[in-house]
């Protein structure tokens, strides 16, 4: 009879949807539990700030990075674009467009995905394998208050500071590349940026960035909390951290772009 299913196409196919639904109904009750203890009290506030720091200062250099040769990079080929229909003015509005509404939030989303989602998979894997989660439960610490709560909270508010230093770096960097190499007026260059930006390319990508921050907390606590297997399943918890969370980064990306810039 096993044989039978495993050869038959349709137990296959309905094997996948039920694994599949099994597990967006899993990360659904975590979301659950996960956002229902960020409201209730106690808030550990210095986990938080422990949390804060691992999110946003030491995320500072890799993000700043990425921002500023993302815009400088994008200045350019603005420019080597824009020259063939001699409408080089473009340069800096796309520029600060670009940054601000989309490759800001969403190139710093991934880099923090990368680098924070995946420590806390195995911090939080780590405690799972050695049983130090249970060992929270015995002594009366709900462990979503300790672990999760904390976590979310940072992400959220976190990463939108991220990305307004990002948003400000890459920015600087298309100014540089512009004003620099590309022989742009320096006032010029700043006062077209000023007049085409808004303030909701700005607040949009500070939407994102706060998504995006929930999307890699519970991502990272999601997968270390259900490792299993020792140190092989903390690595797999790990690497699943960091591909669930930069998929829904950019699934979630589109859909907060729909909600803000469908109408227009």
């Amino acid at each position: 009879m096993t044989n039978l299913l495993a050869n038959n196409p349709l137990a296959v196919i309905g094997r996948v949807i039920l694994e599949f639904t099994a597990g967006i109904g899993r990360v659904a009750i975590f979301t659950f539990h996960g956002v229902r203890h960020v409201f209730a009290p106690p808030v550990y506030l210095r986990l938080v700030g422990r949390q804060m720091m691992v999110i946003g200062y030491f995320s500072l250099p890799v993000v700043g990075l990425t921002a500023l040769f993302t815009g400088m990079v994008l200045a350019l080929q603005i420019y080597l674009g824009s020259s063939r229909l001699n409408a080089e003015s473009a340069v800096a509005w796309i520029v600060v467009l670009g940054i601000t509404r989309e490759l800001g939030p969403v190139l710093g989303g991934l880099m923090v995905a990368g680098r924070v989602a995946s420590a806390m998979a195995a911090e939080i894997g780590t405690m799972r394998v050695t049983e130090q989660i249970d060992a929270l439960t015995t002594l009366s610490t709900n462990p979503f208050k300790y672990l999760v709560a904390p976590r979310i909270i940072s992400g959220v508010v976190t990463l939108p500071l991220l990305i307004v230093v990002a948003d400000i770096i890459g920015v600087m960097g298309g100014y540089l590349v512009s004003t620099h190499k590309l022989g742009f007026n320096a006032g010029i260059y700043l006062k077209n940026t000023f007049d085409f930006m808004q303030t909701l390319d700005v607040v949009s990508g500070l939407v994102k960035a706060a998504v995006f921050g929930f999307i890699i907390a519970l991502m990272g606590c999601y997968h270390g909390f259900h490792s299993r297997g020792g140190a092989q399943g903390v690595g797999k918890a790990t690497t699943d951290a960091v591909v669930s969370a930069s998929i829904l980064i950019l699934v979630a990306n589109y859909f907060v772009t729909e909600l803000f810039f469908s109408g227009k």
